[in-house]
């Protein structure tokens, strides 16, 4: 009696587990597999063709606005993962003033809407008579990814052993030699997350890009999102395939640089 309860229960978790993985990743089969339909409607599945990928790079406003989302996320990260690494390292190692009161001001940009820091941060260009630029879409974007890259990078300090750091320092390494052949890539996994998750966020930004990007300057998301209101081109999945590909590739990428540097502290 128990087995067959045991049996029923077993059935119905993978059931449960498919449905959910099913709700998950159902949009993203339906894309990669409109993007090799011959059917421009996207309604009916007519033929496969790769028609779509050789168009997509013909279409110089998509890859334009491609280069730039590109261009913005990458530059963003690294300013981002510049200062949150820095801030991280500092809040963990020393004390201060303010210091609670700085770490719960970390979780602001987090919780409150996009809307809002979009918003906000358009009122700020606007009263310092800043004109809106690639600029000010990297300035916006650093200042919501850099709470992330602190969050993400403190949990890897959280278990950080300050006396190999003291090791290095009594045997006569200096902080920056220390920091730069020590702590830097004993944190690199937490670095690389950190990394990753601000990439990502800047790539998949709609509102606050909306409100502070210039004349010109049109991201792919908020391109994608005026096609919205219309008719997505077929280019557009294509591109997205693609995309998700690339996206793939990175995370296994750094699932193996993690699991190597695991090893390595091992």
């Amino acid at each position: 009696m128990k087995r067959k309860e045991e049996k029923k229960l077993g059935a119905f978790s993978y059931l449960y587990a498919g449905a959910i993985y099913l709700f998950l990743y159902l949009p993203i089969f339906m894309v990669v597999g409109y993007s090799f339909n011959t059917n421009d409607n996207n309604l009916v599945f007519k033929g496969f063709t790769l028609h779509w990928y050789g168009a997509m790079f013909l279409d110089r406003s998509l890859m334009s606005s491609l280069l730039l989302t590109l261009e913005l996320a990458l530059v963003s990260t690294v300013i981002s993962v510049v200062l949150g690494t820095l801030a991280a390292i500092g809040m963990h190692r020393y004390d201060f003033r303010l210091k609670k009161t700085l770490d719960n001001m970390l979780y602001v940009p987090i919780v409150i809407p996009e809307l809002v820091i979009g918003i906000a941060s358009l009122a700020t260009f606007t009263t310092l008579n800043i004109t809106l630029s690639f600029w000010t879409l990297v300035i916006a974007h650093v200042t919501f990814c850099v709470p992330f890259v602190i969050i993400t990078l403190r949990a890897r300090i959280a278990g950080f052993d300050k006396s190999i750091e003291e090791a290095a320092m009594d045997l006569g390494a200096n902080q920056f030699r220390t920091l730069r052949r020590v702590t830097i890539p004993m944190l690199m996994p937490g670095i690389i997350s950190g990394a990753l998750l601000s990439i990502t966020l800047s790539l998949d930004d709609v509102i606050i890009s909306y409100f502070v990007t210039g004349a010109g300057d049109t991201t792919l998301p908020i391109k994608v999102y005026g096609m919205a209101r219309g008719k997505i081109s077929t280019e557009v999945y294509a591109l997205f395939t693609l995309m998700i590909i690339v996206t793939v590739l990175i995370y296994l990428l750094s699932a193996a640089v993690r699991s190597a540097a695991a090893k390595r502290q091992r």
